[in-house]
């Protein structure tokens, strides 16, 4: 039988013990097709790139398929009429991965960084314990930044920069144009 990755987003408003409902739900519709499902995984409520259908974030879940593909496209068609059942993504493949997936080793890597700062900087030892290198102290011609003046001359023969400045009349109206001269009239 062909093997099968399926990714389903459940509405954020859905709670986790209910998604996981729904996987032994669709897993049972594999079975009755004939086939199995393998590992399920519940990668938890994460957030939307963009909104559907009114959310902005999603519960995924993963399941590792075994089935004909009549029983695959039940499974869907069933997704596709459920309400809490956002966006579903079926992939065939050569083989499943036996260990954790991507996401899942993602949170065990987070988990072994707490304390750090974060970021993708590898085995590196957060920046106030590193010694290769002293802090750094020279800003260069940064402004200072406790509030003092950022005003600094501009060297002669260099044009403004920045908005025009005010008008030392006020606010007063223009007086307006005299009319033009060097038109003929006609």
């Amino acid at each position: 039988m062909p093997l099968y990755e399926h990714v389903f987003l459940a509405r954020q408003d859905v709670s986790p013990a209910q998604v996981e409902a729904m996987m032994k739900e669709y897993g049972q519709v594999i079975e009755e097709g004939g086939g199995r499902v393998g590992k399920t995984e519940y990668w938890g409520l994460k957030g939307l790139a963009y909104k559907i259908k009114k959310s902005r974030k999603a519960h995924y879940a993963l399941m590792n398929i075994d089935a004909p593909p009549a029983a695959v496209a039940e499974m869907e068609r069933r997704m596709g009429i459920s309400t809490d059942v956002i966006r579903f993504l079926t992939i065939k493949v050569e083989a499943h991965e036996t260990e954790p997936s991507v996401q899942m080793r993602k949170g065990d890597r987070d988990d072994r960084r707490d304390g750090d700062r974060g970021g993708f900087r590898g085995d590196r030892p957060p920046r106030s314990d590193r010694g290769d290198r002293p802090p750094r102290t020279d800003r260069g011609d940064r402004p200072p930044r406790d509030g003092a003046s950022t005003f600094r001359p501009r060297p002669a023969g260099e044009a403004p920069r920045g908005p025009r400045p005010p008008r030392t009349d006020g606010d007063a109206p223009r007086p307006p144009r005299p009319p033009r001269t060097d038109r003929p009239e006609g």
